[in-house]
């Protein structure tokens, strides 16, 4: 198959890279390398991929309407859109910055899709969207009406968008509603590498709550499954959870990523933030049937293996974490 990547140099987009060339995909990699992290940091992410003769890496931005045709050629079978500003609490600070890439973007790649031929558009959404939805587990078809963030609201925007293409054009649409995603390469923003690189450092981690928030934290190889199959199984218009169904509570991952990381953590205590939600926990019975969805990594596992990760990304004159 030929696979356009966009948002490829970051955590799920390299991983997604490596996984399709790994079954012989050849593959396109759309970033616009933005700096809301380290450049260097999403170029490393890459150098696996960028060493197979399968892998073409393009350099723009989804807003750029010139360099998506260019890239958006007939001979594609699928497009997964990754790309996107984001973060819950950024996008409080930003919400015209989130509206412009997240929703203009995301417009701009599926009016391009279209006018290649239609391929298979797969659309990285999030759980955010179920807001402080009161019934778990979270399903597909519970309503998304009340965002409680900017980039809640765009994610909700893109779904929508990705189905009034669907019932234009006949264009097959699969939205993906990840529920936090975790492993090697995560984002250093995120909760559990921010709060391993604290820890280390003998920080506190500030810990907003009394720590009864509970997340269903996905390790990065089941949402790759989740991804290829849905890439694989294209249904028309499809909306699939794709999350551990396990949620964990905060004081728990902390005591948890202790333990992984053999060092105790300073707790800074917090308020709640706006935007966040209580918790969130996927109904994966859709994505079970349709996708042969089987996520099958604890938290203890898949926290163990990012620490051996950030063991060994970490300079050669610092010493092991143990």
């Amino acid at each position: 198959m030929h696979i356009l990547v966009t948002g490829a140099a970051g955590f799920i987009g390299s991983h997604l890279c490596e996984r399709l060339l790994a079954r012989g995909d050849h593959v396109v990699g759309l970033d616009n390398f933005d700096p809301f992290y380290g450049e260097s940091i999403k170029r490393d992410n890459l150098s696996v991929s960028l060493a197979s003769d399968r892998f073409i890496l393009v350099e723009a931005d989804i807003r750029d309407r010139s360099a998506v045709l260019e890239v958006m050629t007939p001979c594609l079978d699928a497009v997964v859109h990754l790309a996107a500003k984001a973060g819950v609490r950024p996008s409080i600070e930003d919400p015209i910055g989130y509206q412009d890439c997240n929703m203009s973007g995301t417009a701009t790649l599926l009016e391009a899709a279209r006018q290649s031929g239609g391929p298979h558009f797969v659309f990285a959404s999030s759980s955010s969207v179920y807001g402080n939805n009161e019934k778990v587990p979270f399903a597909e078809n519970d309503p998304v009406d009340h965002p409680i963030s900017p980039y809640a609201a765009t994610k909700k925007a893109g779904e929508l968008l990705c189905h009034t293409y669907h019932h234009l054009f006949d264009m097959s649409m699969t939205c993906l509603r990840f529920f936090t995603v975790y492993g090697p390469r995560q984002r250093p923003d995120l909760a559990i590498h921010k709060f391993a690189r604290l820890i280390l450092d003998d920080m506190p981690i500030p810990v907003f709550g009394d720590g009864s928030m509970e997340r269903d934290f996905t390790y990065i190889d089941d949402i790759l499954s989740g991804v290829v199959a849905a890439i694989d199984r294209p249904r028309g218009f499809r909306v699939y959870n794709l999350g551990e169904s396990r949620p964990v509570r905060l004081d728990t991952l902390i005591s948890e990523l202790e333990r992984s990381l053999g060092r105790s953590a300073r707790i800074e205590r917090m308020p709640l933030q706006p935007g966040d939600v209580r918790r969130t926990y996927a109904d994966i019975t859709l994505a079970g049937n349709e996708l042969d969805y089987d996520p099958q990594t604890e938290i203890s596992t898949g926290l163990d293996r990012f620490v051996r990760w950030l063991d060994e990304s970490m300079p050669s004159d610092a010493g092991p974490l143990k």
